[in-house]
């Protein structure tokens, strides 16, 4: 796939390499600023199985010291 895109680039080796680095940035972009704010509430990043035990901090405050 990559060689495709690398041959449908126009111009010299440079070029295509300056080019092909632009849309591999745009991708990175659109996927920072959309895709992965968009889908972040469908992931379960948040839901933490790991249980606190006996020397573990209360949730709602800081550790005891």
């Amino acid at each position: 796939m990559y060689g495709l895109i690398w041959h449908i680039l126009p111009g010299p080796g440079p070029v295509k390499a300056l080019i092909f680095l632009g849309l591999v940035a745009g991708v990175a972009a659109l996927l920072w600023y959309v895709v992965f704010p968009w889908a972040d509430p469908y992931l379960p990043f948040n839901d933490v199985t790991v249980d606190g035990g006996a020397g573990a901090p209360a949730p709602d405050g800081p550790p005891d010291q």
